[in-house]
C-alpha cells in the first residue's frame, strides 16, 4: 500500500479494499489451502443489489450466495453477492447503500 501509493478504503477481517486510480482492488487471504481457480474478482457496481441479483438470476446466472452485508462504513453499507462466469472466474455485484 505505502510503496505503491494505494489508498486504503477500508478493512474487515481477512479483507482489505483499496482505490487504485479509481479501480477498487480487494485483497484477501485464500479461503482454502488449495484455491481451485486463481483470478482477480471483477466487481460490478449496481445502484440496488436485490433487483440486479433477481434480474441476473432470472436470466440463468447461478450465484454462490445471496446479497449480503460486507461492511458498515461511515457513509454507507456495502452489500455484495458473488457468481462465476463460464470460465469459473469469480465475479461480484456490489451496492453502496447510503445511511
Amino acid at each position: 500500500r505505502d510503496t505503491l501509493g494505494m489508498r486504503l478504503l477500508f478493512q474487515v477481517p481477512n479483507l482489505a479494499f483499496f482505490d487504485v486510480g479509481g479501480v477498487r482492488l480487494m485483497l484477501s487471504t485464500p479461503e482454502s489451502a488449495e484455491p481451485d481457480h486463481r483470478a482477480s474478482v471483477i466487481y460490478y457496481k449496481v445502484p440496488s443489489i436485490q433487483p440486479a441479483f433477481e434480474a441476473l438470476r432470472v436470466r440463468g446466472v447461478v450465484f454462490e450466495d445471496t446479497p449480503h452485508l460486507i461492511a458498515r462504513l461511515d457513509t454507507h453499507d456495502l452489500w455484495m453477492t458473488f457468481f462465476r462466469d463460464s470460465e469459473r472466474n469469480l465475479l461480484a455485484l456490489m451496492a453502496e447503500v447510503p445511511h
